[in-house]
């Protein structure tokens, strides 16, 4: 029997060390290059702003930056959390910002976004989860910059009372909190998450406001089966949910969650194919989606959708 290595650091929580294999021709990007990607990065270091981007290690952080597209993660840099998946620190986080949302509003101004998405780590250490650091964001991005449509990317608030309505009071145009896999993988992949209350989170943000566009994701490539994708899928819809993005999973370093295997983009096309014949408004499936990839477009046609729909 081979031996296996344990890290010893507590960010890591002991993880075994698993090789990661070789992309295919489909799954590689270019380095980052152009003039505005450095624009980008340098807006983010002045504002003292972090970037989901950088922090999760996003494979499209060179196209999207070179378009000026950058989600912010608030609520700083250290998740209490310490998901399988997740490149994201963990530990003990630093006191919030109280400058972080006027920060996050003069880079929608900056910018001239027409579409801004936010997300946040888990702080499980606040008595609201972060909940008043999103509103506090919303409401500057309201009053700053009215034509920027706003998509916020939410931790699951659990067992932090009025968390989730207070977030929804504030109107963000898009309410987005990923499912990240399927139920069977949670307890390795998503410890410190459960799949029906995530589930119940989003099928209540419809019951609080119909009009906020719900949205969510799920990595493939972990070890799940092609029927409980499916599953998935009908269990968003039972909530109402309005769009969903499938990516694959990439393993940010050998000490994460390995990969099973590479989705080839033929059984990508048939999830996009299937989810939309099961009624959402829009679908992203490929193998470099992300949540934030490509936002502003996908939530214009998403829109446009829901026009179509109702026959307006």
């Amino acid at each position: 029997m081979s031996k296996v290595e344990i890290i010893r650091h507590p960010e890591k929580r002991n993880r075994p060390v698993n090789p990661s294999p070789r992309k295919p021709a489909w799954i590689r990007v270019k380095a980052p290059t152009s003039p505005a990607y450095g624009e980008t990065k340098r807006l983010m270091r002045d504002l003292n702003l972090v970037t989901v981007c950088e922090e999760a290690a996003c494979p499209n952080i060179g196209e999207c930056w070179a378009q000026k597209h950058a989600t912010v993660m608030i609520l700083g840099e250290i998740c209490t959390r310490a998901c399988a998946f997740c490149n994201v620190r963990t530990g003990k986080p630093a006191p919030v910002d109280p400058l972080e949302p006027e920060n996050v509003a003069i880079m929608a101004t900056v910018t001239g976004l027409k579409h801004m998405v936010i997300t946040s780590v888990d702080r499980d250490d606040l008595p609201d989860g972060g909940a008043a650091q999103f509103v506090a964001c919303l409401e500057k991005l309201h009053e700053m910059a009215p034509e920027t449509t706003v998509e916020i990317l939410t931790p699951d608030f659990r067992d932090k009372k009025g968390a989730l309505e207070a977030v929804v009071a504030a109107k963000p145009d898009v309410f987005n909190h990923n499912l990240e896999t399927v139920p069977r993988l949670y307890p390795t992949i998503r410890p410190g998450a459960r799949y029906y209350h995530s589930l119940k989170l989003l099928d209540r943000v419809k019951q609080i406001d119909p009009d906020i566009f719900t949205k969510s994701g799920i990595m493939v490539g972990l070890g799940e089966s092609r029927n409980e994708v499916l599953q998935v899928m009908d269990d968003m819809r039972s909530a109402d949910v309005d769009f969903l993005t499938i990516g694959q999973y990439l393993q940010p370093t050998p000490r994460h969650a390995s990969i099973d295997r590479f989705v080839t983009p033929e059984e990508f096309a048939e999830y996009e194919s299937l989810a939309r014949s099961k009624g959402f408004l829009k679908v992203s499936a490929t193998p470099l989606t992300r949540s934030s990839y490509h936002a502003d477009d996908d939530f214009q046609r998403m829109r446009e959708a829901r026009r179509k729909k109702l026959g307006r």
